[in-house]
């Protein structure tokens, strides 16, 4: 990765959260902990940070905290075209008619591109993905109520009376921060919550995740793995994570990046 490209997502970051540590700047890059200090040294002399004790945090942070984790607009660089095939993969599943949710994530958002050609009812709590679909579609679009945040475009509420408890869905299509034995994984306690009210909401539960997944971890578990009915990912997948996902009964299916086909593994 280039050393404008990290400057970029170094400070993407620091506008999402009141501090990021190396540790966090060095998952989001893909570099080492000193490649990543010596950016926010150059970055902190350049003015457009301020460093601190084990990470680095904007000169003027915002008053409003987002959520953690990274934001929409640095996830959508990563991974695009396993994401893509992953996505393609799982509009295939639907039939035109069906009462879908889909979360809000870069992985997901990719959705939008193969169902402008279905006609759906689509509830879904991100921005990015209703706006596609209101303008390059004929799917039925639903949000919930909700405060906005921004660096995530999604909406979000702890609240019951948010529309949420009033749409049933045959299907709910979701990412992931991570997933491992103990379940799937998500980096905030409010994404948490709201995806918790979705999953009750729909019949089956698709986890769409590329296979770099596997290998990330969070401290918060969204739902242990016998929850999920189908899990979709790129052809990346390692060997161990295959074994345990048919060890939890979870449908597997490959995407292949390289072209059209796919690869069902059963479970």
């Amino acid at each position: 990765m280039h050393e404008k490209e990290r400057h970029r997502i170094i400070l993407s970051a620091v506008q999402d959260r009141p501090v990021v540590t190396v540790v966090d700047l060095c998952n989001l890059t893909g570099v080492s902990e000193a490649t990543i200090r010596r950016d926010i040294s150059t970055l902190h002399v350049q003015q457009k940070l301020r460093r601190v004790r084990g990470g680095a945090e904007a000169m003027k942070p915002p008053p409003f905290v987002g959520l953690a984790g990274r934001t929409f607009a640095v996830n959508e660089t990563f991974r695009s075209a396993e994401k893509q095939a992953i996505a393609r993969t799982a509009v295939e599943i639907c039939e035109d008619g069906d009462s879908i949710i889909i979360n809000g994530g870069t992985t997901t958002f990719q959705m939008v591109h193969p169902l402008a050609s279905r006609r759906l009812q689509v509830f879904t709590n991100s921005f990015p993905i209703a706006e596609h679909l209101l303008k390059h579609s004929k799917n039925t679009v639903m949000l919930p109520g909700g405060a906005i945040y921004r660096e995530q475009n999604m909406i979000l509420s702890p609240f019951d009376n948010d529309v949420t408890r009033n749409f049933y869905a045959k299907r709910m299509f979701m990412g992931a921060q991570g997933i491992g034995p103990i379940g799937v994984m998500e980096a905030d306690p409010l994404l948490i919550q709201a995806e918790q009210k979705l999953i009750g909401q729909a019949d089956e539960l698709i986890l769409l995740v590329d296979s770099s997944k596997f290998r990330q971890r969070s401290s918060l578990v969204l739902c242990p793995l016998d929850k999920i009915s189908t899990l979709i990912t790129d052809d990346g997948i390692p060997d161990d994570a295959a074994v345990m996902l048919e060890a939890a009964d979870v449908k597997l299916i490959v995407a292949k990046t390289g072209g059209l086909q796919e690869e069902e593994v059963a479970s």
